[in-house]
C-alpha cells in the first residue's frame, strides 16, 4: 500500500521529509516504511533539531574508553582494570500520562543501556520536576512516579543512591522524570552495539512483543495536551523480574565469546535496534517478523516494528554457536528466538510469512546517517526584559531573619525529601556508603577494587531560565563541586537536556545557549560529555517548562578512606566559609518563594573562581585538613549550616563576617562557588596556611557547639526543633 503526504503528516513527518524519503528509496514508500521513518526520524531517535549543537560539546578525554555517542552509554577508566559505564535519560511524556509505568520503564530502560554494554548496574539516581505540591494533580504524579521508580529498582535489585526533586509551577502538566544508571565492567569485556558477519544469525531475547509503547518515540516528540491521555498505548509496561533474568542471562552469555553485538530495544523497538546495529557495522539484515515472540495475536508488521515492549534485546551471534545462546536463555526461562540474519548490502528487509513488508537502507534511518539535521532559528526570549528590570533595592531586608529562615526550611525545594527516598531501597548490594553518613554526592563502593565512585545529578532550572548560558555552567559546576566535596575526582558527564518545543525560536535560544555554557564548563572541569539524551516538547498549554539541562556526573575516589562527608563531626570544630560572599539575592529560593519575585538574574558565578575553590577542597581533603565539606546551594549559607548540623545533631554558633553585604544576601543568597568546611582546632594553623597559599578567599564563621543554633549571638532554638519541620514537611503535604 503506497502512502500519501497526508499519511506521513499524521505520523509526524514533515512534507519535505516525506519527499526526502521518496528520493532515498527511489519510489513512494508503503505504510510500514513511512511508519519506520516516522519513529527513526522523530526528535527522540534522530536528534534532528539538536545534533548540530550537541557536536560542539567536548566529547573526548584521557579517561574515556569509548568516544561519546559511540555506544549505548559512556565508559570511563577508573583504574585497576575496571571501567564505569553511566548514562541518564528522560521518560517525561510517559510519566505525565501514566506516572507509575512511565517512571518504572524509564528506570528499566536506563539499566538496559548499561548492561547491554556488558556492565553490571550498581547504582541508580534520578532527577525529578513537578508542579506545585499543593495541587492534587502534582501529588498524584509524584506518588505514581516515586512508586514506579521504587518498584522497578527495588525488584530489579539495584540501589537508588541519590537524586534531586524540585517543585515549580511550570512543570504542572509536564513533569520531568530523568533516570540515571551506573555500572561496572572489566576493561576489555564490553560489548558493542554492532552487527557484522554475513550469515550471522540475529536473535530477539527477553520478553515477548506486544502493542504497548507503539509510537512511543513519536509520542515523546510532541507537546503534552489535555488530549494526551488517549495516547496511553504509547506508554510501555515494565516487568522488573523479567529484566533481572535478562541481565543475568546477558552477563552469562558475554564471556562465552559467542556474541558479535547486542543492542537493547528501547525507543522504536525492532526497527531502531536493527537499523542502528546494521548502520554501525555497515551491513544489512533480513528479518522474519512472524518469528518474533508475540503477546497479542494478529499483530501487523508495523506494530511489530514499532512496539516498545520492555525487557527485550537484539543480539547478533556467531554462526554455528546458536545452541550456546539458546541454552543460556532456556536456563533463565526467557524467550529467545532467531528472527533473521546479517546481510552485506546495507539493506533492512522485513518479511511477514514470506512476504516482503518493508525494504529500507539502514544508514538512511539513523542519526549520523540519513536522518535530517535541522538548523533552527532562535531569538532572545522576551521575558529577559523582566529579568533586566529587577532591582534588588526594591526588596526590603527583612527585620526578622529567624522568621524568614523558618519559612525557608520548609519550602518543598529545600525540605527533606525522605518521604521520597525512603520508598527506594538504597542499601541492596551493600555498596552505598551515603545512607547514614551523607556526602554532597552519593559515594558507592566498587567492591572489585579498593575504589569508590562519587555520583550526582544536578541542575537548578530557575538559574537556567534566568540565564541559559550561565545557568548551564552552574549545573556542571555544582555537579563537579558535589563530587569534589565528597572526595572524588570528576571523570565525565552524561546529560539529559529537557526543553520546550524546538520550533519556538525563544525556546531554541535557551537550548543553544545552555549547550554553549555546558560545553565551556565541561572543558574547564575536564569532564567530557559521554552521551545522554535530548527531550524537547516539554510544554503545557501555558508554555514551556523551565529549560532543564540535567547533569549526571561520575567521579572516582582512589580509596574509601578519602570520602568526605557533609555533617559536622565534633564539638568545638571551627566552621569556615571557602569562596567569596557577594551582595546577591538573585534567583534564590528566598527571593522567589518568600519575596515572590519570579524574574531576576542568575546568581553570581565565575568559572575561574569555581575551579579554584574546587582545587582547594581537593587539596584540603588530600591533606586531611578538614572534617566536613558541604557546598552552598539552594537556601544559601544558613540552610547549608543547618544541613551539616542535622547529620549528627550538633549545633553551631555562626556570625556574619562582612557587614557590607545585606543580611538576607549573606544568609539566604545563592551566589555560587562557596563551601562550608569544619576544621579541627589543632589543625587551624596548617589549614589557614594552605588556604593562603592557594589564594582562595576564606572566612571564619564560628564553631560547632552544643545542640543549639546561634546566629549573630542570638539563640535560634535547638537543632532538633529545626529538623522536625524540615523532615516532615513533604510527608505532611503528601498525607
Amino acid at each position: 500500500m503506497e502512502t500519501t503526504v497526508e499519511t506521513a503528516k499524521q505520523l509526524g513527518l514533515l512534507p519535505e521529509e516525506f519527499e526526502s524519503i521518496k528520493q532515498i528509496l527511489g519510489r513512494t514508500p508503503n505504510f510500514n516504511e513511512v511508519a519506520a521513518y516516522s519513529v527513526m526520524w522523530s526528535e527522540h531517535c534522530s536528534y534532528k533539531n539538536s545534533i548540530k549543537w550537541l557536536k560542539t560539546l567536548p566529547r573526548e578525554g584521557s579517561k574515556l574508553l569509548v568516544k561519546a555517542g559511540e555506544e549505548n552509554a559512556g565508559l570511563a577508566d577508573i583504574g585497576d582494570g575496571y571501567g564505569v559505564v553511566f548514562k541518564i535519560e528522560s521518560h517525561n511524556h510517559p510519566s505525565a500520562i501514566e506516572p507509575f509505568q512511565g517512571a518504572a520503564t524509564g528506570v528499566g530502560g536506563i539499566h538496559r543501556d548499561i548492561f547491554t554494554m556488558g556492565a553490571r548496574p550498581i547504582a541508580a539516581l534520578n532527577s525529578l520536576r513537578f508542579g506545585n505540591i499543593n495541587d492534587p494533580k502534582t501529588r498524584h504524579l509524584l506518588k505514581g512516579v516515586v512508586e514506579g521508580i521504587g518498584h522497578y529498582g527495588n525488584c530489579f535489585g539495584v540501589p537508588t543512591v541519590g537524586g534531586e526533586v524540585y517543585f515549580e509551577n511550570c512543570y504542572h502538566t509536564n513533569p520531568l522524570v530523568n533516570a540515571m544508571s551506573v555500572g561496572i565492567v572489566k576493561v576489555g569485556q564490553t560489548v558493542s552495539a554492532t552487527a557484522e558477519g554475513e550469515g550471522n544469525p540475529v536473535f530477539i531475547v527477553g520478553s515477548a512483543t506486544g502493542k504497548d509503547g507503539i509510537g512511543g518515540a513519536s509520542f515523546a516528540s510532541a507537546d503534552i495536551t489535555e488530549e494526551s491521555a488517549k495516547d496511553l498505548p504509547s506508554v510501555q509496561v515494565g516487568d522488573p523480574f523479567q529484566e533481572k533474568k535478562l541481565l543475568e542471562a546477558c552477563l552469562e552469555l558475554i564471556p562465552t565469546g559467542a556474541l558479535v553485538g547486542m543492542q537493547d530495544m528501547g525507543a522504536a523497538g525492532i526497527i531502531c535496534s536493527t537499523a542502528e546495529t546494521s548502520a554501525k557495522g555497515g551491513v544489512g539484515m533480513r528479518i522474519d517478523l512472524d518469528k518474533v515472540p508475540k503477546r497479542q495475536q494478529n499483530m501487523k508488521a508495523w506494530e511489530l516494528l514499532l512496539s516498545e515492549s520492555q525487557e527485550r534485546m537484539l543480539m547478533v551471534v556467531i554462526k554455528g554457536r546458536e545452541k550456546e545462546v539458546l541454552d543460556i536463555f532456556e536456563k533463565w526461562d526467557l524467550p529467545c528466538s532467531e528472527i533473521g540474519e546479517v546481510t552485506t548490502d546495507g539493506m533492512l528487509r522485513f518479511y511477514m510469512n514470506g512476504e516482503l513488508e518493508a525494504e529500507l537502507p539502514a544508514e538512511s534511518l539513523v542519526l549520523g546517517g540519513g536522518a535530517p539535521v535541522n538548523d533552527r532559528a532562535f531569538s532572545t526570549p522576551l521575558y529577559f526584559e523582566k529579568i533586566a528590570a529587577f532591582d534588588p533595592s526594591d526588596v526590603p531586608v527583612p527585620k526578622d531573619l529567624q522568621a524568614v529562615a523558618r519559612q525557608l526550611t520548609v519550602i518543598p525545594n529545600i525540605a527533606n525529601k525522605k518521604w521520597i527516598y525512603t520508598q527506594y531501597d538504597s542499601m541492596v548490594g551493600t555498596g552505598n556508603t551515603s545512607t547514614n553518613d551523607p556526602s554532597d554526592a552519593s559515594v558507592v563502593l566498587v567492591k572489585e577494587t579498593g575504589k569508590a565512585l562519587a555520583i550526582t545529578t544536578d541542575c537548578n532550572s530557575r538559574y537556567v531560565h534566568a540565564d541559559p548560558y550561565k545557568g548551564a555552567m552552574i549545573a556542571v559546576a555544582e555537579a563537579s563541586r558535589n563530587i569534589v566535596c565528597s572526595g572524588g575526582t570528576p571523570l565525565g558527564v552524561t546529560n539529559c537536556l529537557n526543553f520546550g518545543n524546538p520550533y519556538d525560536p525563544q525556546v531554541y535560544f535557551q537550548f543553544v545557549e545552555a549547550v554553549k555554557g555546558m560545553g565551556e564548563a565541561c572543558k574547564k572541569f575536564d569532564t567530557p560529555v559521554t552521551g545522554g539524551n535530548v527531550s524537547f516538547y516539554n510544554q503545557n498549554p501555558d508554555g514551556a517548562v523551565y529549560p532543564t539541562p540535567t547533569i549526571g556526573m561520575v567521579g572516582v575516589l582512589d580509596g574509601y578512606n578519602e570520602k568526605m562527608t557533609l555533617g559536622f563531626r565534633s564539638e568545638n570544630d571551627l566552621i569556615y566559609l571557602l569562596g567569596q560572599s557577594y551582595n546577591d539575592i538573585n534567583c534564590s529560593e528566598y527571593l522567589h518563594k518568600i519575596c515572590n519575585v519570579d524574574f531576576s538574574p542568575a546568581p553570581h558565578f565565575g568559572l575561574e573562581e569555581e575551579h579554584a575553590v574546587q582545587q582547594t577542597i581537593l587539596q584540603l581533603i588530600k591533606n586531611k585538613l578538614i572534617r566536613s565539606a558541604h557546598d552552598v546551594s539552594e537556601g544559601g549559607l544558613f540552610i547549608t549550616l543547618l544541613e551539616s548540623a542535622f547529620v549528627n545533631g550538633l549545633g553551631f554558633h555562626a556570625s556574619q563576617h562582612d557587614s557590607s553585604i545585606r543580611a538576607d544576601a549573606f544568609w539566604f543568597g545563592e551566589s555560587q562557588s562557596r563551601v562550608v568546611v569544619s576544621v579541627d582546632p589543632s589543625l587551624r594553623e596548617a589549614f589557614e596556611s594552605m588556604i593562603a597559599g592557594l589564594g582562595v578567599e576564606s572566612a571564619l564563621l564560628g564553631l560547632v557547639k552544643g545542640k543549639e543554633v546561634c546566629i549573630n549571638g542570638e539563640a535560634w532554638g535547638t537543632v532538633s526543633e529545626w529538623k522536625q519541620p524540615y523532615d516532615e514537611k513533604i510527608g505532611s503535604l503528601m498525607a
